[in-house]
């Protein structure tokens, strides 16, 4: 009988943001805080759901990605990814300034290494061992987390694997099959996966109750609406008013949750959240109703949208903000008119 070997590349470290880095065997970075959303949506992943035993590189940012399957990942060596000796944990910038013509010679040629590297086939001999000492350890089908070059080496695939996407073995009489490589991670949107993904951003109970709040607020203008005959999308509704703060504390942080859930794979909802705190239109639609919802809601309790705006002005210090804080007024008022005249709208006939 087969069994599934599922290769899970980690999740994305916490790296310094603006260089590419060459982060091997030797680099242990933990994960981000994007990185820790990503992890903490494996366990709704349905491909996933009949693993029985989960394996960890001993490098940290794969122990990490592995918990949320796991709480206690049996961490194996040979799973870590390739050492790139003498580059191991530079920045390429760096890379290219102090061996300029190893770095272009491996432009052309991949298989030429840095001093104290490892070559692909010794990665692969070990990732196989590993792979092998993990099923003689376990029943069933199992999950590895490992690493790009790792998983590169034991497949012979050079495509692009994204952060956490999942790699398929099989396994039978001693042989491994590669059956998929890459497949990116699909996980279908529930409270449950929201409520997972903002306490992996680091969203305290005050925060997460606000967007509760926000989301039932929401939910409740969306099906007045849709009564009214509109055509609003409430799944999306629903799930981005969740997750609307999920990048909370970050500069922009509308436009950073944005980039996120699109990373994750969730471009609908990725376009309501950038334009939560500043809609790109006045367009009653699914973007405007969460802007709205957000603006009649402080803390967990719903409000005027005069009092809200009244006492976020205190804050504005420049003109800048103070028009930016104008205008968003501006526009909660006008989406505010239009739902109550079309809400309204049997009651004065």
């Amino acid at each position: 009988m087969s069994r599934k070997i599922w290769l899970i590349r980690h999740a994305m470290p916490d790296i310094p943001l603006g260089e590419r880095w060459c982060v091997g065997g030797r680099s242990d970075f933990p994960l981000g805080r994007l990185g820790r959303i990503q992890a903490a949506r494996l366990p709704f992943v349905k491909e996933l759901e009949g693993v029985q035993a989960v394996f960890a590189s001993p490098l940290v940012r794969a122990i990490e990605t592995a918990r949320p399957l796991c709480e206690a990942p049996r961490v194996v060596p040979g799973l870590e990814e390739q050492d790139m000796g003498v580059w191991d944990g530079l920045s390429f910038r760096e890379i290219m300034a102090r061996y300029p013509e190893l770095y272009a010679a491996r432009e052309r040629d991949p298989s030429l290494l840095p001093d104290g590297a490892e070559s692909e086939e010794a990665v692969a001999a070990r990732m196989r061992e590993a792979i092998m000492r993990c099923l003689y350890e376990s029943e069933g089908d199992i999950a590895l987390v490992s690493h790009k070059g790792a998983i590169a080496a034991i497949t012979g695939e050079r495509r692009k694997l994204g952060y956490t996407s999942l790699t398929v073995l099989e396994e039978e009489n001693g042989e491994l099959r590669i059956c998929e490589v890459g497949r990116p991670p699909r996980a279908e949107m529930s409270d449950a996966l929201c409520l997972a993904m903002l306490r992996a951003s680091g969203a305290d109970e005050a925060l997460i109750a606000h967007c509760r709040a926000v989301a039932a607020l929401a939910d409740e203008i969306c099906a007045m609406l849709n009564e009214k005959g509109m055509a609003l999308d409430s799944t999306a509704v629903h799930a981005a008013a969740l997750l609307h703060d999920i990048a909370k504390g970050e500069q922009n942080h509308a436009a950073v949750g944005g980039i996120w859930l699109n990373e994750l794979g969730y471009p609908q909802l990725a376009e309501i959240v950038r334009q939560h705190t500043e809609p790109d239109s006045d367009a009653l639609n699914e973007a405007g109703l969460v802007f709205l919802a957000d603006k009649l809601v402080r803390g967990a309790e719903r409000v005027e949208l005069e009092e809200r705006f009244g006492a976020s002005l205190a804050k504005c210090k420049t003109p800048e903000a103070q028009a930016a804080h104008a205008r968003r007024f501006a526009l909660a008022r006008t989406l505010m008119e239009r739902i109550d005249r079309l809400c309204g709208a049997e009651g004065d006939e």
